[in-house]
């Protein structure tokens, strides 16, 4: 992405995080970035383009760190997923400041049509990637792995991830974010009905080291 145009949608961002949708004008979009308010209309073409924009670049943020965590694991399947479970339940998914802001946006996904597209292609998108990692750990496991039979255990996985994520990041210091890893992937080892550790033996250290969710 264009380091001016990436500029643009973090200084969005900022500015909706701080003053709410109708609070992010471009020109304070633009001050917050330091540019010209002719800048966004030559990437956006709008203001309201300029936010809906923000929405899809924080929701591929997400995935986009999820997806990395697990490309980096290694070829293990049952280590690909762990890795992509741990990754949307610690920082820098975790986040009371991305919690708001997606709660922000998700108001808009019923009432207008170009963020309710966003959110669906986002969803689906997510659960393709899960469906990848689930198939090949079945198929290791011998286990059936058709396409209905992988997008079931990716859309229970996807709804153990958006609930955990949701009451991680709302900062209620009511226990140590630290412990949601290994609650993630033991809920995930019983919803996928996978022998006991499968997952969990593949917690790193540094990846859980104890921490609280504080962007």
């Amino acid at each position: 992405m264009d380091a001016r145009r990436r500029s643009l949608l973090e200084a969005t961002l900022d500015c909706v995080a701080e003053h709410g949708m109708s609070g992010a004008s471009a020109r304070r979009v633009a001050e917050r970035a330091g540019v010209t308010a002719g800048l966004i209309r030559h990437y956006f073409g709008s203001k309201d383009a300029m936010v809906s924009a923000a929405y899809g670049y924080l929701i591929g943020q997400l995935t986009g760190e999820a997806e990395e965590s697990a490309e980096k694991a290694g070829e293990e399947p049952e280590q690909r997923l762990a890795r992509f479970i741990v990754a949307n339940v610690t920082a820098p998914n975790l986040s009371p400041r991305k919690v708001a802001l997606w709660a922000t946006f998700i108001g808009r996904v019923r009432t207008d049509p170009g963020y309710a597209d966003i959110h669906r292609e986002s969803y689906r998108e997510f659960l393709i990637l899960l469906e990848t990692l689930i198939h090949p750990l079945l198929l290791a496991l011998k286990r059936p792995a058709d396409p209905v039979t992988c997008q079931h255990y990716a859309i229970a996985l996807n709804a153990l991830i958006d609930g955990l994520w949701l009451e991680g990041g709302l900062g209620h210091g009511l226990y140590d974010t630290a412990l949601l890893p290994r609650i993630a992937l033991s809920a995930a080892e019983g919803i996928l009905a996978l022998p006991a550790n499968t997952l969990m033996q593949h917690i790193a250290a540094p990846s859980i080291s104890s921490q609280h969710a504080t962007r």
